[in-house]
């Protein structure tokens, strides 16, 4: 559930959200016709020749691409009009060094080096890309490129899911609010495994192996709409993809009010190998354990949290406290995106994976 700024404008007409189910490769592409789209991956690395898939990390990724269509008050004819933006985010994050290491950028849709093609996963901005096809198995293989001259690094990877998409919410339908048309259409790729190559200009080359989750969201009301104030009008959110060691994944996520409260939770537990999914809808408690405060943007962060679910209570844990991303160039405010550690009531640590924690640095403009 990554962040974005949704730069179109808040008088535009409310539009509905298809519901049609969902039909693949074709809804692993772009939809144009939504206000933002994302696809996100994120991960952990671990340096070959490494003991056991189990132990700490080396490294965590993320690679985001969004899409956001501006309400315009009167189409443009020209084939250059900016109705179509991309963005990007980029980053590593070096757990035995504890420092993030990120970039991003901003390009109009529609020319060579920005597209996002509508008919599967094939994604460019710049030199960064993600491409989706069938593996031998007939599950998605994803390929990414992420070489940052100037953030200092490149990753390149080649990732394979062991198991069929997962339709997060009703069969891909994620309800975020009370509102009707407060939801996303949400896909997620959980347990992708694969190797690559990550490069950094002051550590050398080394072969990788990654354990990763994809995430493909869009919306046209992400946040719900009105004022600030409303109740029912989120300023951002806390969310969670984990792979379990057991193979197994948890989605957790809440998302907030202005004055802190709790608007909607929800979030999934998807057994190993695609088996069994239970949905989390209005059933999740959120309670923030330790907090850190951010030297950029001065916000303060939850970074570790006690979290009820249906499947009982789990512990989740930042490797390290500083990994906030200033995206400030592009989406327009800083959050919080970094590795973090699952472990069960009793502290035993269950898998790693992802923690984004969004509208602590101000309301998420989307």
């Amino acid at each position: 559930m990554p962040t974005a700024q949704a730069q179109a404008s808040q008088d535009a007409p409310d539009e509905t959200l298809s519901d049609a189910p969902l039909r693949f490769p074709r809804d692993h592409g772009a939809h144009p016709e939504a206000r933002i789209e994302w696809w996100y991956v994120t991960g952990v690395l671990r340096v070959d020749g490494r003991a056991g898939e189990t132990t700490r990390p080396d490294f965590g990724f993320q690679l985001t691409f969004f899409r956001v269509r501006h309400a315009l008050q009167r189409p443009l004819s020209s084939a250059f009009a900016p109705d179509q933006v991309m963005l990007g985010h980029a980053a590593i994050s070096d757990l035995g060094r504890q420092r993030l290491l990120h970039d991003q950028q901003v390009l109009r849709h529609g020319f060579a080096n920005a597209r996002a093609e509508t008919d599967d996963t094939r994604m460019r901005l710049g030199v960064w890309q993600l491409r989706r096809s069938d593996g031998p198995d007939g599950h998605s293989r994803y390929v990414l490129s992420m070489p940052s001259e100037r953030a200092g690094f490149a990753l390149a990877l080649t990732l394979d899911a062991p198991q069929p998409p997962l339709l997060q919410g009703r069969a891909g339908w994620s309800r975020k609010g009370p509102g009707a048309q407060q939801a996303s259409r949400y896909v997620s790729e959980p347990q992708l495994v694969g190797s690559g190559r990550l490069a950094l200009r002051d550590g050398g080359a080394r072969a990788v192996r990654a354990s990763a989750w994809l995430d493909h969201e869009w919306s046209n009301q992400y946040l719900g709409r009105g004022a600030d104030a409303a109740p029912d009008r989120a300023v951002g959110w806390d969310w969670l993809g984990l792979n379990l060691d057991d193979g197994s994944s948890l989605t957790l996520f809440q998302m907030r009010a202005h004055d802190g409260a709790v608007i909607w939770t929800g979030g999934s537990w998807r057994a190993a190998h695609g088996g069994a999914q239970v949905d989390f809808e209005q059933q999740l408690r959120f309670e923030p354990l330790a907090f850190w405060k951010s030297p950029v943007s001065l916000a303060t962060y939850p970074v570790r949290w006690r979290i009820q679910t249906p499947r009982g209570v789990f512990l989740v844990e930042a490797a390290y406290p500083a990994q906030e991303i200033d995206t400030r160039l592009s989406t327009g405010f800083p959050y919080w995106e970094g590795v973090a550690r699952l472990s069960d009531a009793a502290g035993h640590g269950l898998g790693w994976g992802y923690l984004e924690m969004t509208g602590y640095a101000g309301r998420v403009p989307l």
